[in-house]
């Protein structure tokens, strides 16, 4: 069966991402993780590839042991719908810190309540309350 996945490449940072988007989103969850093993380009027991569930979507995480000249960029965004007002702030509040807002939480005519950002691992995030 063909399957597409969203495919996070990180480099060094991927078990802190995947930890606080399983924290962050509900419904979501570490999937399966391989990890470096001795002689392999990454730290030794680092992880390598893991899969998680955020919110039912599969994604893909990977830590790259090879420095690159780019990043993740927000024309490609993780959308979130949210439940509740309570719930909305609490996860933009969370991905938020130490990030960068591209627009933040307010009405903007096409939701009564929604915010852009960029997370501290540059991940763009797209939060709206349904």
């Amino acid at each position: 069966m063909t399957k597409v996945s969203p495919f996070l490449m990180f480099e060094g940072k991927a078990e802190e991402a995947m930890t606080l988007y399983c924290e962050t989103i509900p419904g979501s969850s570490v999937l399966d993780v391989t990890n470096y093993g001795p002689g392999e380009d990454g730290p030794q027991g680092t992880v390598k590839l893991a899969r998680v569930s955020i919110a039912g979507l599969e994604v893909m995480v990977f830590n790259s042991p090879v420095h690159h000249a780019f990043t993740f960029t927000p024309s490609v965004s993780l959308y979130v719908d949210c439940s509740s007002e309570e719930e909305l702030n609490r996860i933009v509040g969370t991905l938020g810190k130490d990030g960068a807002f591209l627009m933040p939480p307010d009405n903007y005519g096409f939701s009564r309540r929604f915010a852009w950002l960029n997370d501290r691992f540059g991940v763009s995030w797209q939060i709206n309350l349904a």
